[in-house]
């Protein structure tokens, strides 16, 4: 009975010794109170020791690419973890509290900054740090990041952008402060296709990481570079864009068909024509005036815009020509109607005829009767040939002019060259469009 009670008071005295509270850990590492040991300075014994900060970042959101003004708009998480040489316990004498959560404010932390980020970020930081029993150092967070991005929007709407987001300390040289990537590219991809929720008018593909050492201000430091791998959506852009501007080219291929010249043709490839530079301006609104190429969705509008236009000179062209022949053949039908007028001898045939008469009444003789039927026959005679004769010219009025012969010559051979011309450029254009893009052929 005895040995019993002795072992349950020292069960109780050791219960009271044991410190199983987060404020004991606090008070034993001077975390109660400022300490400025913890932080204005590196977390080292020497200062010869360099701090090892191993970061990870992993995509959450991509919520916007503006080609116009070449940014990247995402949302982040950051992970963070380094060494501190003042926070060591022995998690056997704190009933085996490994770690604890402290505010920020209380400990020295990494002066981290994004590079390519143009605008501050207006969310406010994370509060806390997570410190373990054994030093290291845990610190989690988000962040709203607006950066810089160099877009190659040679190959829009089939384009792959590929944005960058470097982290570097702002005063610590590569002597005092090393960064680390937390885990390799595969890893990150992996988790970031996971906790990805939103990619706007983009598929997320891949994210890498490369550590590197730059040289800033007369001093080397390391820097860590996350580039993020993105392809466009483009099924919105082939629907609304490049399919109207491919009708427009059909229609105008269907204008073919109207009659070479005609006015009411002019006016409707005008009008598909204007149709056409009405995409064009709406194109100008998307893409960055700072391009150093020329992407080839402008090469393919402002192809199909020449074609267009070369169709509408030639179609003047052909106008031309036939206003000419027609202006000829209208001249050349009033000399033959004066002409035929002036040698036409039905007029002093009729006056021969006359006097015969008058005088076949008076006399009327048989052979003056024989005369009058011979000069009615010369007159039939010359009734129809006139007859023939105006037949004749307005057969010929009905036959095309020279000018128009010609005008239908080229406007046939024209129109083979115009639509194997468009064939080919379309079919140069898309393969290359395959070929750039990754696109499946």
């Amino acid at each position: 009975m005895m040995d019993y009670n002795n072992q349950t008071s020292d069960k109780r005295s050791d219960k009271t010794e044991n410190k199983c509270r987060y404020q004991d850990i606090l008070e034993y590492l001077n975390l109660t109170r400022n300490n400025d040991v913890l932080t204005m300075s590196r977390p080292t014994e020497h200062y010869g020791v360099r701090t090892e900060v191993f970061i990870e970042m992993r995509m959450y959101a991509i919520l916007d690419v503006r080609e116009a003004d070449q940014s990247f708009i995402s949302y982040i998480w950051i992970y963070m973890e380094w060494k501190n040489d003042h926070l060591l316990w022995d998690e056997g004498n704190f009933c085996g509290l490994s770690k604890v959560v402290v505010p920020r404010e209380s400990l020295w932390m990494p002066d981290i900054i994004i590079e390519e980020m143009t605008e501050k970020d207006k969310n406010l930081p994370s509060p806390f740090v997570t410190v373990n029993y054994n030093g290291w150092v845990e610190y989690r967070d988000d962040k709203f990041v607006i950066s810089t991005c160099k877009m190659k929007t040679f190959n829009f709407p089939f384009d792959i952008q590929r944005c960058n987001i470097t982290f570097r300390s702002i005063s610590y040289s590569d002597e005092e402060l090393v960064f680390y990537m937390k885990n390799n590219d595969t890893l990150i991809t992996k988790e970031s296709q996971k906790s990805i929720r939103m990619q706007y008018e983009w598929r997320f593909l891949n994210m890498s990481v490369t550590e590197n050492t730059v040289h800033y201000f007369y001093t080397n430091q390391t820097i860590i570079v996350y580039t993020i791998t993105m392809q466009r959506k483009s099924a919105l852009y082939v629907v609304n864009f490049l399919l109207p501007v491919l009708f427009f080219l059909c229609l105008d291929f269907a204008s073919l068909l109207m009659s070479a010249g005609s006015a009411d043709k002019i006016s409707f490839k005008i009008t598909v024509l204007l149709a056409v530079t009405v995409m064009q301006l709406i194109l100008i609104e998307i893409l960055p005036c700072t391009s150093s190429k020329i992407p080839l969705i402008v090469i393919y509008c402002i192809g199909i815009f020449a074609l267009m236009l070369l169709g509408l000179l030639e179609t003047i062209f052909l106008n031309y020509l036939m206003t000419k022949d027609s202006s000829s053949l209208e001249s050349k039908k009033e000399s033959d109607k004066l002409q035929m007028i002036k040698a036409s001898p039905t007029a002093s045939t009729c006056d021969e005829l006359t006097d015969q008469t008058a005088s076949m009444c008076k006399g009327g003789s048989s052979s003056q009767l024989t005369e009058l039927f011979l000069a009615m026959e010369k007159v039939s005679d010359e009734l129809r040939e006139i007859k023939r004769s105006v037949l004749d010219k307005e057969s010929e009025e009905k036959k095309d002019g020279y000018w128009t012969r010609v005008a239908k010559k080229i406007d046939k051979i024209f129109s083979i060259l115009y639509v194997l011309a468009a064939i080919l450029f379309l079919s140069v254009v898309f393969s290359v469009w395959v070929s750039k893009s990754g696109l499946p052929k």
